[in-house]
């Protein structure tokens, strides 16, 4: 994040840029991880739906619930975990990610269901909050910009590709079979973060106070509304993406899954234009994000009806949204230049959150009205951030 100058500590002395690096790597795979541990049941509703007994929008609470308890678990982590060595922290909350969806692949009903992805939310509140200021312990201070950037990456990957990829393996394997892949996962980053992150003591941690008064930033809060409003619309309509491309459509599994890895692939070529674009006028790159997710939406519900239009719509879809996380990193970095760590932990809290919102909200709508008429609902919280954007605070160009 090029235009954010931030008092950093160099990487301990001696020790090999390289080594560094691969501790940056190992740490980008653990945010991946957990972030599409998180997400995972978007491309499973249907057969978890099935097995468990449950409606596709009670199925849909199980992403509800991990991003509700991931945005209070976020910002009180670190109080929380007092003076403990950061490393074992993460290690730690690595291996209860593991456990999680190994209780999750097992679950013989929808309570146990509840209770493994209780867990997820707790790991991934924790893994995000300490790998948001983890970069500048890592690498020489010339690169922590990079450093940070490579990290949340590993979020903004897991966004688009998550769940494709869990849709894949869940028709290959069946959904158990996929969160036990995944609990695998989570276990080989545990230890690969033991082997490549150094003793990462605990720093100063900032209290909650500080936190609060955070939000009183005029230019912090202006990117933490446009989180609320277009992540909880995207997630209110891609949360039953699926069941949307089923009814509207008539597409099988398989053209789901495949037309779910197009959006994907959309997604990361849209992360890495929208981080650079945001470099130089992060208020213009938000809204044009903004403005193509709610014409997105729009075009799903005009356009579903056969799969080369759905297709159509979600390139759109993932180009637009695969940018968001960059895009507001790179406005509260710029917002809150001095208090990162804070601001990431907001952003984090703010962010499950509204998944958590969109997730049940999302819900009521599809069981009240139909998947088909979410889009239309999506689109007009998209439209909502888009405003925010155009007349809310930007942090100063630099």
């Amino acid at each position: 994040m090029a235009e954010v100058h931030d008092k950093v500590r160099p990487a301990p002395v001696g020790a090999p840029a390289s080594s560094g690096w691969w501790a940056v790597a190992a740490v980008s795979t653990g945010i991946f991880t957990v972030v599409t541990s998180e997400m995972l049941p978007v491309g499973l509703l249907t057969p978890i739906g099935d097995a468990l007994q449950v409606s596709e929008g009670t199925a849909g609470l199980t992403l509800m619930v991990t991003g509700l308890v991931a945005a209070i678990s976020a910002p009180l982590v670190t109080p929380a975990l007092g003076t403990l060595d950061r490393r074992i922290a993460l290690c730690g909350l690595m291996a209860l990610l593991a456990g999680a969806n190994l209780l999750a692949a097992w679950a013989p009903g929808f309570a146990v269901m509840v209770v493994a992805r209780v867990l997820v939310g707790i790991a991934m509140g924790g893994i995000w909050s300490l790998a948001a200021g983890i970069a500048v312990r890592l690498v020489p201070a010339g690169s922590v910009g990079r450093g940070t950037a490579l990290i949340f990456s590993g979020i903004a990957v897991a966004s688009v590709l998550g769940v494709p990829a869990g849709t894949f393996l869940g028709e290959l394997l069946g959904w158990r079979s996929t969160f036990a892949v995944i609990a695998g996962l989570a276990a080989v980053v545990a230890v690969a973060m033991a082997v490549l992150l150094p003793p990462l003591p605990a720093e100063r941690a900032a209290g909650l106070g500080g936190i609060a008064r955070l939000l009183g930033n005029a230019r912090v809060a202006t990117g933490l509304a446009v989180v609320v409003l277009l992540v909880t619309g995207h997630f209110g309509a891609y949360t039953y993406v699926r069941p949307v491309l089923e009814q509207l459509g008539r597409l099988d599994a398989a053209l789901v899954g495949t037309l779910l890895l197009v959006y994907g692939i959309a997604g990361v070529v849209g992360n890495f234009v929208a981080g650079a674009a945001a470099q130089r006028s992060v208020r213009a790159t938000l809204q044009v994000l903004c403005g193509l997710v709610a014409c997105a939406v729009l075009l799903l519900a005009l356009l579903g009806t056969s799969a080369a239009g759905s297709a159509v719509a979600l390139v759109v879809w993932g180009l637009a949204y695969g940018g968001v996380s960059v895009g507001v990193q790179t406005w509260l970095m710029a917002a809150a230049p001095d208090a990162r760590e804070m601001a990431s932990s907001l952003f984090a809290g703010v962010f499950n959150a509204a998944i958590a919102l969109g997730a049940l909200a999302g819900g009521r709508v599809v069981d009240g009205f139909g998947a088909p008429a979410v889009l239309a609902w999506a689109g007009a919280l998209a439209v909502g951030a888009l405003v925010v954007v155009a007349l809310g605070r930007a942090p100063a160009r630099r």
